[in-house]
């Protein structure tokens, strides 16, 4: 089968997160397809399973290295990408993908449709968490949380825990304790982590995000549409700009040299709630993945 590598959320190649989208041959078995994502070892791999439009999208699949999860945002992207340079034959500018969660709808924009937005689905918003249990997570001080806003679980289709931090180097302070991850996820259940701040590395950029993941392939994730979509939601729901939408620029993964940008554009209107992330993608590689013997 044809397999591509793909860079999301990049201002250019080799930074963002990286993407394997595979398009089989033939049917392949959950089993294989989670072998084949091991393999590889992205924090994700997508499998197109559907060559032609069904019910106006494309199948698809996404597994990490350790499970198949039923939304993620980056490998969102990145196979829409895919989907309109090398499966159609005329470009469109609306591709939607029929994931696990649902439909998600992806737009393409710019002169060249160089900038990639989807739709998330409208976040629900779970438990608050007590500063201490998450200082002890991420190994910093109470007083290295914004105690002005909660911590809270938000998903939209993966759940992360939202932790608004006061200072960039908090942020940059953050380790995870993994014996106290593991027992918050026991307790609560699966969800990322995601830490932000209003300082910046980069001037224009308005958020700095880290996100720590619950599997064991990979510890930091170096853009997470699906967690910063939540974060979105998470900035509507207690005002952390002031009014009922937002324009902002975050930044991701520079404590592991893979630089990113996320854009969000999301707004509160009577309760409900519009959440669209976007950002770029860069084609690295292709070619030809070995059929098993």
């Amino acid at each position: 089968m044809r397999f591509y590598i793909v860079d999301v959320f990049a201002e250019q190649k080799y930074q963002g997160n990286q993407l394997a989208v595979l398009i089989p041959e033939q049917v392949l078995t959950s089993e294989q397809m989670q072998q084949i994502a091991r393999e590889i070892n992205f924090s994700e791999t997508t499998f197109i399973t559907s060559r032609e439009k069904r019910n106006g999208g494309y199948d698809v699949r996404i597994f990490t290295p350790d499970v198949e999860v039923p939304f993620a945002g980056h490998p969102t992207l990145g196979t829409a990408f895919v989907i309109q340079r090398f499966l159609e034959e005329i470009q469109s500018e609306r591709i939607i993908l029929n994931e696990t969660v649902g439909q998600i709808p992806v737009t393409f924009q710019g002169e060249d449709q160089e900038e990639l937005w989807m739709e998330q689905k409208e976040p629900a918003f779970g438990e608050f968490i007590p500063a201490q249990v998450m200082a002890d997570i991420l190994q910093i001080g109470v007083a290295d949380i914004n105690r002005q806003y909660p911590i809270q679980t938000v998903s939209t289709g993966l759940p992360s825990v939202i932790v608004p931090l006061r200072t960039l180097d908090a942020v940059q302070a953050c380790r995870i304790n993994h014996d106290a991850y593991r027992a918050f996820l026991e307790q609560s259940g699966r969800a990322n982590l995601l830490v932000f701040t209003p300082e910046t590395c980069k001037e224009e950029n308005d958020l700095h995000v880290r996100v720590f993941v619950d599997d064991t392939g990979f510890l930091e994730d170096a853009a997470t549409g699906s967690a910063n979509g939540n974060l979105a939601g998470y900035l509507l729901a207690h005002q952390f700009f002031p009014g009922f939408s937002l324009r902002v620029q975050v930044e991701q993964g520079y404590a592991i040299n893979r630089p990113s940008l996320i854009k969000l554009d999301a707004e509160k209107t009577e309760g409900a709630y519009r959440i669209r992330v976007g950002g770029g993608v860069f084609l690295v590689a292709k070619g030809e993945w070995l059929a098993s013997s």
